[in-house]
């Protein structure tokens, strides 16, 4: 199986790209798959992209196997969500790769403090720990990460 190609999201994808970001929700185990979350996420991605987004998916061969949510303009790794049949293939630190192509010199993103598989990540990537926040939205405590390029700072 080759590798996924990361790509820029096509907007006829969009209600996929819900699906798969909710399954690798539900897989955090922070939530449970419903038909009203997926339509709160699908109806977000549109929202989002509105607004600023530049969303990207991973294509398995026309599989989406992850997306990925970036606000280059705050230097912002807004989603990154692997569906759970691709977890545990590098696939998400094939993504922060990317990301960092985008946003070489600095990244900001945003944890949910009891996803603890993820943050231990960022951390091991590289992210240092800057500060915690009520997220007023859902009522998650977030962890806020930070990354910068030590080869490009002055």
């Amino acid at each position: 199986m080759a590798d996924p190609i990361i790509r820029p999201a096509r907007t006829d994808e969009y209600d996929e790209i819900g699906r798969v970001w909710m399954e690798s929700w539900v897989s955090t185990g922070l939530g449970e798959a419903s038909e009203f979350l997926l339509a709160n996420l699908r109806a977000r991605i549109r929202r989002e992209v509105e607004n600023g987004w530049s969303l990207f998916v991973a294509d398995d061969a026309g599989t989406i196997a992850a997306m990925l949510a970036l606000h280059l303009p705050n230097l912002y790794l807004d989603m990154l969500f692997v569906g759970p049949v691709y977890q545990g293939q590098s696939l998400g630190r094939k993504l922060l790769a990317f990301t960092r192509t985008q946003m070489p010199d600095e990244i900001y993103l945003r944890c949910v403090r009891e996803n603890e598989k993820a943050w231990r990540w960022y951390e091991r990537e590289g992210f240092v720990f800057e500060k915690e926040e009520i997220e007023p939205s859902n009522g998650f405590m977030m962890k806020y990460y930070r990354w910068k390029n030590k080869e490009n700072a002055p």
